[in-house]
């Protein structure tokens, strides 16, 4: 019999030998050094004629970086000063990060959706040395805080139509560069000494949490952290050599970073990255990747559209086929799970329903060569990964928290359960407190905060555990389940504990919601509040031949009333007593990432709904 303290203890030292020393410069070179000619990133920006993408080799990427790390030298940026960047998904968002590492600081990508008191006050928390920011947009965003931040001394604007006639203080990233590539041609730049002197647990990075309570915390993860997140994550998906992938979540998500930036730079990766993630299906069908992470919302998004048009399919024939192909196919991932049984008769039903739809289905939403799907941010409705299941995708759960440099457990396929978000990465201990919260040690934990040891005390206990704030569950195999965030559990004025999530996730499964939040804290019962998707109940409204003319109007047919009583009605039907729906009331607008409602991953802020819909609510319990 093992021991697990013993198994913990050889899986991290074996994580350890690969990254001791190091930091993200030294993974940088190597990888340029091996894979120079790759491709490394492809955006939309600066096309040339008769190209699709703009693309960048590892080699030419290098190149950038140095003179861009030159050029934040040259601007005054020391050794441990921050470098805010906030910009879309492109090269140079990429470049100017691992310019910030490679010039000894600490760059930091901020939320493009923070509001200007927002930006005011991180600028006034961090005080970066120099902001790099992409547009008109995020110029005015900075306006408060370029005013009250004196510390930030220079702005790099990307679109050159945006820059401020300032010549002092705003410049283009063309002359930034210049200004470094003049740099380091006169020898001057001093970017070898400040890597020879960079410590592996230097910050690498300052990440400020979404806020879905109070302000933003600034998350300081190290060099050492990221790099052995990067391994572990890796390893437990099974990804090994270059991949191709899609760049779309803020860079300001830890999920991002790992596997777009940090993981990226270690496998020698190709991400194609897109500014708007509402070109994200289009893209797939175009990059056809390899590897594939979504927040659970990306796939109840794919999940909705595909339902719509399989319920629009009239031909009793075809309907029946893909009834038929996806049964097959759930088994087919069902018997791979732990404890399944895979038997030749699963994979010969499963290879046929593939050959026969499945394929073709994967192919159109660009799924077809997917080796490898992840979800994390929030646990993933199993409904959903059923679904997926259901097209012959593994959608692989994890769990993590920026504080924990992203995902400190994880399925994959070394072994994996629905409805589950795997068992502890390779070196990490992960167990359950006496309240059920999960609690978490090992190599990727954060420092702290960034100057504010109150909240850091906190986080992590005396003997190293961070507190999560997560309400777990642990099997008999090693599986972690998360039930909800220990400050949303809901307790009736009866005293029933209610998980808020469940009855959610059960009413999204509606093709017609698109975000719901159940309420009844200290209440006698749970109401709910209900938006439409904004992008298949307009498609299946005209399928049905209402009429309309925008979404306000839509959510106060009778036709769609209809329908959001059926998803209540059918989350009742799989919900306890005190569980169930009582009311509910279906708004007349969408929340989005650049809504009060939502922070940028599509996560619900909780106390914003309440107070912004205290008038809702309590005609609910009228």
């Amino acid at each position: 019999m093992t021991d697990p303290a013993a198994d913990i203890s050889a899986a991290r030292a074996d994580i350890e030998g690969r990254v001791a020393g190091r930091t993200l410069i030294d993974v940088l070179a190597d990888t340029v050094a091996a894979h120079g000619d790759l491709p490394a990133y492809s955006d939309k920006h600066h096309v040339t004629e008769g190209e699709s993408w703009r693309t960048t080799t590892w080699a030419q990427l290098h190149e950038q970086v140095l003179d861009a790390a030159a050029g934040l030298v040259d601007l005054g940026v020391a050794p441990g000063d921050t470098v805010a960047i906030m910009a879309s998904n492109r090269t140079e968002h990429f470049v100017a990060d691992m310019a910030g590492v490679h010039a000894a600081a600490t760059p930091m990508s901020i939320y493009n959706t923070l509001s200007v008191e927002q930006v005011a006050y991180v600028a006034d928390h961090a005080q970066p040395r120099v902001a790099v920011l992409e547009n008109a947009d995020h110029l005015a965003r900075w306006e408060r805080a370029l005013q009250e931040t004196p510390a930030t001394a220079a702005v790099v604007v990307l679109d050159d139509a945006a820059r401020p006639d300032d010549a002092d203080r705003f410049l283009s990233w063309a002359q930034l560069v210049e200004r470094g590539r003049a740099r380091r041609a006169a020898g001057t730049d001093k970017l070898e000494q400040r890597h020879a002197e960079l410590d592996p647990d230097a910050p690498a990075t300052i990440l400020y949490t979404s806020g879905t309570t109070g302000n933003p915390k600034g998350v300081v993860l190290t060099h050492h952290n990221v790099l052995y997140e990067a391994v572990s994550t890796l390893r437990a998906a099974g990804l090994e050599g270059p991949q191709r992938q899609v760049s779309y979540l803020p860079l300001a998500h830890i999920a991002e970073r790992v596997l777009g930036l940090y993981g990226p730079q270690m496998m020698a990766t190709h991400s194609y990255a897109i500014g708007d993630p509402a070109q994200l299906l289009a893209t797939l069908g175009d990059v056809h990747p390899t590897a594939f992470f979504g927040v659970p919302r990306v796939w109840e998004k794919i999940k909705t559209g595909l339902s719509a048009k399989l319920a629009a399919e009239e031909n009793p024939d075809n309907v029946k086929l893909v009834q038929d192909s996806m049964a097959a196919a759930l088994a087919w991932v069902e018997a791979q799970e732990v404890g399944g049984t895979m038997t030749p008769e699963i994979e010969e039903a499963y290879q046929q329903a593939d050959a026969a739809i499945l394929g073709f289905l994967k192919l159109l939403l660009g799924l077809d060569q997917v080796t490898w799907a992840g979800s994390a941010a929030a646990p993933m409705p199993v409904e959903v990964a059923r679904f997926m299941a259901g097209l012959g995708l593994k959608v692989f759960d994890v769990y993590g928290m920026t504080e924990t440099c992203g995902a400190v457990t994880a399925n994959g396929p070394h072994g994996f359960k629905l409805g589950t978000v795997g068992r502890a990465n390779d070196g990490m201990e992960v167990k359950l407190g006496e309240d059920g919260e999960v609690l978490v040690r090992g190599p990727v934990v954060t420092p702290g905060y960034h100057r504010n040891e109150e909240a850091t005390a906190a986080l992590v206990d005396a003997d190293g555990w961070v507190h999560t704030g997560d309400i777990g569950t642990l099997d008999d195999d090693g599986f972690f389940a998360i039930v909800d965030r220990k400050k949303e559990l809901i307790i009736t004025s009866a005293g029933k504990n209610v998980a808020p999530s469940n009855i959610e996730n059960y009413l999204k499964e509606s093709p017609i919601i698109g975000h719901a939040m159940a309420i009844g804290d200290s209440r006698p019962y749970v109401v709910a509040i209900l938006t439409l998707d904004g992008e298949v109940a307009p498609v299946l409204a005209q399928q049905r031949g209402i009429e309309f003319t925008d979404l306000a109007d839509l959510a106060q047919k009778p036709e769609i009333l209809a329908m959001a009583q059926a998803a209540v009605d059918a989350a009742n039907e799989r919900l306890s007593r005190p569980e169930q729906v009582k009311a509910f009331e279906l708004l007349p607008m969408e929340w989005t990432a650049e809504s009060d409602e939502l922070t940028p991953t599509l996560k619900l802020k909780r106390r914003v709904v309440n107070s912004k819909y205290a008038d809702v609510v309590d005609r609910l319990y009228t």
